[in-house]
Parts: structure tokens; sequence; C-alpha cells
């Protein structure tokens, strides 16, 4: 169903531009509609009340509605007692107006036309509103002024005239959508299985969760320290990366399982990003690039990587203390440049996001807002949206301390609003933090049978690190196991066969 336009509202003083309408078209359509309820039935998906120019034209097509959704019939007849009272109607002539609509039929040639007409000319009124409307926002000093505000207002409500009441992809018949599902499984078979989203470049967690399926808002939450920043940026570069391959190898882009991705850094800077990005690329310690401590060879290998990537159709923006409003009008943005190429947007995290300050200091209405608008922004972009998100501390308080769906801090409305939830869990992170004391001769045995049972359990565990799917729309819930290389913050694929390798 298409969603209604604001209302322009006519002026009655001669100085007032005349607002774009076709009343005749709107009277002829009623009229068609009346004479045959079956073509009033293909109409009423395609208009809403506040498409009619002439006020009392959209109550006449409100009421054809309500009749025909309960399957009774939509006549002058029928009609007309809901008009009795109806002043606009009196100023008409009174209900023996809804007879004379009826009386030349010129609409049952043309309705889809006139429907489309009218819907067109609602869509220019609208776009006269919101020009009034950015006119005198844009004249009002009284208040804060902040352009940038204003703009990112602005291209929100040219994007709620221009996208949303598009009837084209209101509603798609069984056909249209199995078309869909047909294209998804064809790229889930040529990928290899397993996979119908765009690819994070982890086959383990690919054929956990299918992929990252476009529409869908995914959390990524843990405690800090446990490396969901680097779990993000894995998966953004593998997606990026998989794009750049695909199109250099000639591939089409339907059929690729990569995507441009957009990466919304709000805690760190671009140029560390991209730091981070290039020293897991180089298999160069990000803390030893961080303070100059690298060799030569290093270096090299280091500048390889950059000419490498030069081309990555990864974009990001750090910009601080983004609202959510900034987030939509920036993404719509690089949407508009880069089109269905466009394969990821990351968020980093979601609770450094804003929401528009009508929740009133209330932070988990304002949390709540924010979760939507990303769900929202999902689903308008038609993209997957992978947004971080903290834990609350409770997680510390318990033995086991593998987070759950109650964990997400300040609001259930994360768990709600996500299609899949993921917890980043790292056993080695938590056991290397017991590390008793270091044993040294003359000490007590027992002090040497600890140390040894503490080295024994970190070999057991260290560089491992669990993906938790604990909520997936499509799927199974469960467990990845992946493999953790710390020195340069990269998840992997873990192979039971590389475990002693990584052990010490």
């Amino acid at each position: 169903m298409s969603t209604a336009f604001p209302v322009a509202v006519s002026d009655s003083e001669s100085e007032a531009p005349r607002l774009p309408a076709n009343v005749e078209a709107e009277a002829a359509l009623l009229g068609a509609m009346m004479i045959d309820n079956r073509l009033a039935d293909d109409i009423l998906d395609m208009l809403e009340p506040d498409h009619f120019f002439e006020p009392v034209h959209g109550r006449i097509f409100e009421r054809i509605k309500a009749l025909r959704v309960e399957d009774r019939l939509a006549t002058p007849v029928t009609l007309r007692p809901m008009f009795a009272e109806d002043a606009g109607m009196q100023a008409l002539g009174g209900p023996g107006y809804l007879a004379q609509l009826t009386g030349s039929g010129a609409g049952l040639i043309g309705a889809r036309q006139f429907a489309q007409q009218i819907y067109d000319l609602a869509m220019l009124r609208a776009l006269v509103t919101v020009g009034r409307t950015l006119v005198e926002r844009a004249m009002d000093t009284s208040e804060v002024v902040d352009p940038r505000s204003q703009i990112e207002k602005a291209e929100e409500l040219l994007y709620e005239v221009a996208g949303e009441g598009n009837t084209a992809n209101a509603t798609k018949s069984f056909g249209d959508a199995s078309k869909i599902a047909i294209r998804m499984a064809d790229k889930a078979l040529n990928s290899g299985g397993n996979l119908s989203g765009v690819t994070t470049g982890l086959d383990s967690v690919n054929a956990k969760i299918g992929g990252m399926h476009h529409s869908d808002l995914m959390i990524l939450a843990g405690r800090p320290g446990m490396g969901k920043t680097s779990l993000a940026t894995n998966i953004a570069f593998n997606a990026a990366r998989r794009w750049m391959d695909d199109m250099e190898a000639g591939i089409p882009k339907e059929q690729s399982v990569g995507g441009k991705v957009a990466f919304f850094s709000l805690e760190m800077s671009a140029d560390q990003l991209a730091t981070r990005i290039l020293a897991e690329q180089s298999r160069i310690s990000s803390e030893a690039l961080r303070m100059g401590k690298i060799s030569k060879a290093e270096f090299e290998r280091l500048a390889d990587a950059a000419t490498d990537l030069n081309n990555l159709p990864l974009y990001i923006d750090d910009t601080a203390g983004l609202t959510i409003s900034g987030l939509h009008t920036r993404v719509r943005r690089l949407k508009r440049r880069l089109g269905d190429d466009l394969g990821l947007v990351v968020v980093d995290y979601l609770q450094l996001l804003q929401g528009s300050g009508r929740a009133n200091d209330n932070r988990v209405n304002e949390i709540s807002e924010i979760s939507r608008g990303l769900k929202t922004l999902a689903k308008d972009m038609n993209v997957p949206v992978m947004a971080l998100s903290q834990l609350s501390r409770a997680v510390e308080q318990r033995e086991d301390k593998r987070p759950q769906l109650s964990d997400l801090r300040e609001s259930g409305s994360i768990e709600q609003d996500a299609d899949i939830v993921m917890f980043v869990y790292r056993e080695d992170y938590y056991v290397a933090a017991k590390e008793p004391k270091k044993p040294t001769d003359g000490d007590d045995a027992k002090i040497f049978e600890d140390y040894a049972r503490w080295g024994d359990e970190m070999n057991r565990v260290f560089g491992l690190a669990e993906l938790i799917v604990a909520k997936q729309r499509h799927g199974a819930t469960g467990k990845v196991i992946m493999k953790f290389e710390p020195e340069i913050t990269r998840f992997s694929d873990y192979i039971p066969g590389d475990y002693d390798s990584m052990a010490h």
C-alpha cells in the first residue's frame, strides 16, 4: 500500500501560487470506481485519501475503500447515507454529487492513467510543501543556526517524497517474489553452497548464517577486549576484497557475493582503521606498526599491501557524534553514487549514535529509536546493516562469561529489531586475566602446580574465539569456532589441524 504524502493545503489568497492538481481527473476516477467496483479494487492500493486535492474526493475514496475491504458494493446509493451530514459535500450540491460523478463514465477507459496522474500531482504538491518548509526554516534565525542539520532534514523530507509510496515496489506478486528467491538460490549454488547473501569471508560463518542478507539488521556484540571491531573490520574487508577480485576477474555483478562497503567508525579515525587493515593483510603486528618498530622488509610488505588495496571499495566515514538521521543521509548519498553495488553498511558502534533528541533524555527510548532507525535503514536501502553493540557488565558477574541476549545493553528493542544477533567471545581473554604467580626457585610446590594447571588451560583456549549466533530469523542458532591472531587482530576459519601451531 502506498504511503500518503504531506498534505499541501490550498491557499485562498490571490497571491498564493496555484498548486498542481487535476480535480476533473479525480472526479472521473471516482465515478469509474463507483460504476465498476472491480476496477476500484485494482486502484485502491495505488492511492491514499490524502493524494486527492479536493478534500471531499479524498473522503469519497476513503469510504469506497472501506466498503470494498468488507466486500460490499460501493455505489452512489450505498455511499449516500455516509455523506448526509458532510459540510464539504453540501458545498458541492449535497449527496446528489455522488450520482453526478458517475454521469460521464470518462474514467472507465484510462482509470490507471488517471490514478497515476493524481499520485504524481500529489507528489508535486508534497514537493511544494517541502520547499516552503525549507524556506521557512532557512529564514528563521530565532533558534540556533545549524545549516548542516537543516540540509540533513531537507534530504530526509525529499527522500520521503521520492521513495515512500512507490507503488511499483509496494507489493509483489508471488511470481515476482519467487523469481528473486530463485536468483538467490542460483547465486548460492554458484558460490559453492552455503551463501545466498554477501560473504563474510569466513566459510564457517557463511555456513551458519548463509552470508549477509539484503535488508537484514545484524547486531555484533561483545564485551571490551573481545575483538568485535576487529571481526567487523575483517568482514568488511573480506566483502570489499571479494567484490574487487570478482570485478577484476570479469564476473558479472549479479553473480558476485562481494559488495562495496560503507564503514561508519564513530570511535576510530579513518587512518587508524586503514592502518589496522594494512597490518592484518601484511601480517605485521599493529602495535609494532604504531610504535614504528618494523623492519625494512616489513615496511615493503606494508607498501605492497597498500598498492594492492588501492582500489578497495571500502568507504570509511569517521564523523563523531553522528545522529541516526545523519547516518541515513550519508548512506542515501552513497547509495545514489554506488547503486546496487553497495553490499554492506557497518556501524561501529550503536551506542555512539545519537537519536533525534525527542527521547527526553531517556537513554532506553533513545536506543530503541536508534535500533528501529537502523532496521529501517537496512530495509529502505535494501542492504545488510551490521551494527556493533556493547554488552552490560552483568556478563562479568557470572561464572560462565558467555554473553546472552539479556546482556544487550540498555534496550530490549535491539534484540527485537535485529534479524541476527551474534556475540564474540574469547575464553583466552578471561583465562589470561587469571594468571597466577609465576613460580621461582624455592617456591612451594603448589605454586608450581597452579601455574602448570593455568598453562595447560591457556594452551587449550589460546587463539580460539567463539561467534555465538543467539538469534537468527532465517535459520538455527548455535556457535562457530574461529581462529584469532591477537598480534594482527585477525579472525579466520578454525581448522583443527592448526591447533598445535597456535598454542604456546
